[in-house]
C-alpha cells in the first residue's frame, strides 16, 4: 500500500499534513457516507470558477440540510493556503463537509457540528494524446439513486458504474436511464449533431456540472448552437461527435463507444473549437 503524502490538508480549524488527519469511527460521513463535496479546479494558483463551486456545493449542503459552516471568504482563505502549501501550480483542491459525528443512527442529529475536511492535490488532465486522438467510452444503464443532483460523498453507485469502463480500458461510462442519456460516471455528456451541442435538461438523476454553464458560454462565444433536451440512447450513438466534460477532463472527445466509432472516429470540429475556447477561458475567469 501506498504512503499518503504530506501535503498540507485542512481539518476541522487545522492545518496539518494530509497523512497526518484523522476522523472519528463515528463521524457520519464515514458510517454512512452522510456529506457532501465539491472540487474546484486550480490553474496556475488561481481557482477556476470557484463561485460556481461554492454555490453547487451550498446547494448539496441545502438539499442534505447541513448547514453551511464557512462563509465564502473563510472558504476562499482556506483554498488560497492550501494552493500555496502544494508544490504544483495547477492543482484541485477537495472540499467535503459531512454532518459530524454522533452516536450510529440512520435519524439526523441535532445540535452536531459538520466535520470540514480539504486537500489539495494535483491536476491530473488528459495527456496530449487523448486530447489529440479522443477517447473510448462504453454504456450502461445508470443504476445510481434518484438524487443524482446531489453531490454526495456517498459515491458507490458512480464508482460501480466507473469500474465497468475501467475493466475494459476504456476512459468513462455513459450512462442511461429508461433509454435517454443522464450523465457519465464522473463526467456530463454533451451530443454533437449538425454542428449544435445538445445536453440533457438539468433534473434530479443529473448532477449540474459547473461545465453545463461554462459550455453554454463557450459554444455562445464561439457562434455554436446550444440546447437543452432529452436525448436517448440512439442520439448518442448515432453522433457526430460525442463529448465529456468535468473538472480535471476539461472538455474531451469521445471517439469510440461501445467498440463503434463515434462520427469519423476522431476528435471533430466542435470540439477543436471549444477546447481552444476552454483553454482562454481558464485564464479570463480564475481568481
Amino acid at each position: 500500500m501506498s504512503a499518503l503524502p504530506a501535503t498540507l490538508c485542512y481539518l476541522d480549524g487545522q492545518y496539518l499534513p494530509l497523512n497526518q488527519a484523522k476522523v472519528s469511527v463515528l463521524d457520519r460521513g464515514f458510517l454512512f457516507g452522510d456529506g457532501v463535496y465539491d472540487v474546484v479546479p486550480v490553474y496556475d494558483r488561481k481557482l477556476f470558477r470557484f463561485d460556481e463551486h461554492l454555490a453547487r456545493f451550498a446547494r448539496s449542503m441545502d438539499k442534505v440540510r447541513i448547514s453551511n459552516p464557512h462563509t465564502r471568504e473563510q472558504w476562499l482563505e482556506r483554498c488560497r493556503t492550501l494552493i500555496e502549501a502544494h508544490p504544483d501550480d495547477d492543482q484541485t483542491v477537495y472540499l467535503q463537509v459531512t454532518r459530524g459525528v454522533a452516536p450510529r443512527d440512520h435519524v439526523m442529529p441535532l445540535d452536531v457540528d459538520p466535520t470540514v475536511f480539504m486537500m489539495a492535490s494535483t491536476m491530473r488532465r488528459p495527456g496530449t494524446r487523448a486530447v489529440r486522438e479522443g477517447v473510448a467510452c462504453v454504456s450502461a444503464d445508470d443504476f445510481r439513486w434518484e438524487r443524482g443532483d446531489i453531490k454526495s460523498t456517498s459515491l458507490l453507485g458512480n464508482v460501480l458504474a466507473r469500474q465497468i469502463s475501467a475493466d475494459v480500458g476504456a476512459t468513462e461510462t455513459i450512462l442511461f436511464r429508461d433509454g435517454l442519456l443522464t450523465e457519465a460516471a464522473a463526467s456530463n455528456v454533451w451530443v454533437v449533431q449538425s454542428g449544435a451541442v445538445f445536453g440533457v435538461p438539468r433534473s434530479q438523476h443529473v448532477l449540474e456540472g459547473i461545465r453545463y454553464e461554462l459550455i453554454r458560454e463557450l459554444c455562445e462565444q464561439e457562434g455554436i448552437a446550444f440546447s437543452l433536451q432529452p436525448i436517448s440512447a440512439a442520439q448518442v450513438h448515432g453522433a457526430d461527435e460525442l463529448l465529456l466534460s468535468s473538472a480535471s477532463k476539461e472538455v474531451l472527445a469521445v471517439v469510440h463507444l461501445d467498440g463503434r466509432p463515434i462520427g469519423e472516429g476522431k476528435p471533430g470540429p466542435v470540439f477543436q473549437r471549444l477546447y481552444s475556447a476552454y483553454q482562454g477561458a481558464k485564464a479570463a475567469q480564475s481568481i
